[in-house]
């Protein structure tokens, strides 16, 4: 096939197999990133960048309608610096190409060209052997070759062939890739995105893989990394990973006079891996900063944030540290088991202890990440034992574990009622384990469940009135068996005085507290001193459950 000219439904199946191509190499560009934070996401961030161009972009047969919508799309969608240089290299084929409604040869190598020089606009301080210098060797020596291309895909032919020996000289050029023993990871990505747009024309066939689901999470969510990897004693050298999209505004009260070389002057005095893009009136920022705070105060002179990402990059460069030099764990065998356990598990801590009590699949019982029946049969269909107990750990779980029983055909999965995590818990820590009496284990499970009450402390999502109480949106409150018990001034209040409303308190002897994403671990020292006063009697059990929407969760024995 001998391709002479590209509109813009061509760019479009061309792009669209280039990411395809992108997904195709995406674990292995994520194992590829070692700068300048070790967080395995170069690939993710620069599918996750195409993805969202893609999207934005509708159908369009004037290329040139279609790469302005291209172009912006990955702009606002750019996720780190792999993704926003991604985003400038088309930025760049799109200005090169905003009066062509299709496109030649020698039009489409002078937009690669175009590209690679806005890219390297876009970085305050270019550094060589990325993505950069790739993308600039790889069409420098692809024009030498072809003064005049013939058609597309002997152009893109040289380009692709170029880059790859580019590639393999960024080692060479970057210490720290040498130091790890691999290439730079941008620059790969790149390079399959080039080469599947190169298939949609050669006829090449590439496999359509789905990619991994882009969630947006909450900043407190399980996906974050292991927050125990930073504390008190923790050195902080890396400083933070700052993104946003600052609007500027044209209404009163905001400064008219932006510039992007004043915003980089305050940029330069404060942090570095400095990156700029406007676009009209919308600029994309990347920093990375120990002092967030003056940079922030600045750009809200001229407008306000329409994303704002701040990370801690000394906990990922720790959690990297710790991983990379931990030995290497073999693979362990599947065994039969007697009984299997399928427990819902919101929180980070509260799955870590639940797999210390013998627990072996854990399904994400997120805030809004209800299981679903699928992932259940998923579940029961990889257990491999004479009998499987379902922990449903909360009622809105408990019609999807019955479904997936039912759709699995299995006749040996028994569902629990716990409908919380202290039930769930408690049931675990009542097994036991080393019997082979299967239904006098099951009995002791249930025996957990119906031993353990659960009061939970969260924030009121609205006002409210009920049991004898108000409350009103966003206070403290304390609930148990669906009814409120009180409302208070503060979460710790709120625990305490909702224990203070319990029935039989005074004869109960244990509590076990999970303690949630947002308290602070030092507010566990003034609930026991609390309780103490109370309840000498009582003995406290605290453990770091991590979960999202209730601040303690209190099982009551």
């Amino acid at each position: 096939m001998s391709t002479k000219r590209i509109d813009g439904l061509l760019f479009e199946a061309m792009i669209r197999t280039g990411l395809n191509s992108l997904i195709h190499c995406e674990k292995e560009i994520n194992t590829l990133n070692v700068f300048p934070v070790a967080d395995g996401d170069t690939g993710t961030n620069m599918r996750m960048t195409l993805e969202n161009g893609i999207r934005c972009a509708p159908e369009n047969k004037l290329l040139n309608e279609y790469l302005k919508a291209l172009s912006s799309g990955m702009l606002l969608g750019a996720r780190g610096n792999s993704g926003v240089i991604l985003s400038q290299l088309f930025k760049g084929i799109y200005l090169e190409l905003s009066r062509c409604s299709q496109c030649s040869p020698v039009q489409l190598r002078n937009a690669f060209i175009r590209g690679y020089k806005a890219a390297y606009e876009s970085v305050i301080k270019p550094v060589e052997g990325t993505i950069l210098t790739v993308a600039r060797e790889g069409i420098e020596q692809a024009a030498k070759l072809q003064k005049r291309p013939e058609d597309i895909e002997t152009l893109l032919e040289a380009y692709l062939a170029a880059m790859e020996v580019s590639l393999e000289q960024t080692p060479a050029k970057l210490a720290v890739l040498a130091e790890m023993g691999v290439v730079d990871s941008g620059a790969k990505g790149y390079i399959s995105i080039v080469r599947g747009m190169l298939a949609k024309l050669t006829g090449e066939e590439i496999d359509e893989v789905p990619a991994a689901p882009s969630v947006s999470v909450p900043a407190h969510s399980a996906a974050q990394p292991d927050l125990s990897r930073f504390n008190e004693n923790s050195d902080f050298i890396e400083g933070y990973c700052t993104e946003f999209i600052l609007q500027l505004m044209k209404k009163p009260g905001y400064r008219k006079d932006f510039s992007s070389d004043r915003l980089l002057r305050v940029l330069e005095k404060h942090g570095d891996s400095l990156v700029v893009v406007q676009d009209g009136l919308r600029v994309k920022v990347h920093v990375h900063t120990k002092t967030p705070a003056p940079i922030i105060e600045f750009a809200q002179q001229y407008g306000e944030f329409l994303t704002f990402k701040l990370e801690n990059m000394q906990l990922q460069h720790n959690e990297f540290v710790e991983k990379a030099n931990a030995p290497a764990v073999p693979e362990t065998p599947k065994v039969h088991k007697l009984l299997s356990v399928i427990a819902v598990v919101n929180g980070e801590g509260s799955k870590r202890i639940f797999r210390d009590l013998g627990c072996d699949t854990i399904l994400d019982g997120g805030a809004t990440m209800n299981a679903s029946s699928e992932e259940f049969v998923a579940a029961i269909k990889a257990a491999d034992a004479d009998a499987i107990v379902i922990l449903p750990d909360g009622p809105n779980m408990m019609l999807a574990a019955q479904q997936a029983v039912g759709l699995s055909g299995a006749d040996n999965v028994h569902i629990l009622p716990a409908s919380t995590l202290a039930e769930g818990y408690y049931a675990l820590a009542m097994d036991v384990q080393d019997s082979t009496d299967i239904e006098m284990r099951l009995r002791q499970m249930q025996l957990g469940i119906s031993s353990i009450r659960t009061m939970c402390v969260a924030s009121a999502a609205k006002n409210y009135a009920g049991n004898g109480t108000r409350c009103k949106e966003g206070e403290p409150i304390a609930v148990m068996d669906d009814e409120l018990l009180c409302a208070a001034k503060d979460d710790v209040s709120a625990l305490i005085d909702g224990l203070s409303r319990v029935p039989d308190i005074e004869d109960c002897e244990n509590l076990v507290i999970f303690r949630g994403i947002r308290p602070d671990v030092s507010a566990e020292a003034e609930i026991a001193e609390r309780i103490a006063e109370r309840w000498p009697l009582l003995e406290i059990n605290f453990e770091w459950g991590g979960q999202e929407i209730y601040d303690w969760i209190v099982g009551i024995i």
